[in-house]
């Protein structure tokens, strides 16, 4: 039961199974999950902020328990990490741009969110590399996509800054 379980939350519900692009399948899932929470349901960002910290903390005891007996420490089907990683740069955006905006708006920078996220996490640019590369543990598996994720976020700063 447990195992099933994990098996559920490391393949954000057997997305991870997906015979091709699993990792950008989870990523795009996350995107239109987080814009339902946010633009449908109108969950205020600070929760699902924590939402996230808490599903990482989770994901570092989940993903540990199912790669322990595998020999790749970084399997194709485990994509909370993706979820994590593309949570980062949507909560974050919710955060700073509370208040009202155009639909469009939303879904240009959801879009641009989603692309970067997956180059970043695809080429894998130092400290990113650093992580998939040195930590065959649940800890690696998690950060280089949430570095992934912070490298999405400083090019939108960098973004907003140079326009404004």
């Amino acid at each position: 039961m447990i195992n099933k379980l994990i098996f559920l939350f490391v393949t954000l519900f057997g997305i991870g199974k997906f015979k091709k692009i699993p990792g950008s399948v989870a990523s795009l899932a996350a995107t239109l999950f987080l814009f339902f929470l946010f633009h449908i349901l109108k969950i205020p960002p600070n929760i699902i902020l924590i939402s996230v910290i808490v599903i990482f903390f989770i994901s570092l005891f989940a993903v540990n328990i199912f790669i322990r007996e595998m020999e790749n420490k970084d399997p194709k089907e485990v994509v909370i990490d993706e979820f994590i990683g593309q949570s980062i740069p949507i909560c974050l955006y919710e955060i700073a741009h509370q208040g009202t905006k155009e639909t469009s708006q939303i879904l240009t920078f959801y879009f641009i969110m989603f692309i970067l996220f997956r180059i970043f996490d695809i080429v894998k640019p130092y400290p990113v590399s650093y992580y998939d590369k040195n930590f065959k543990n649940s800890f690696g598996v998690i950060m280089d996509d949430i570095c992934a994720g912070l490298y999405v976020v400083a090019v939108l700063v960098l973004y907003m800054v140079i326009t404004s």
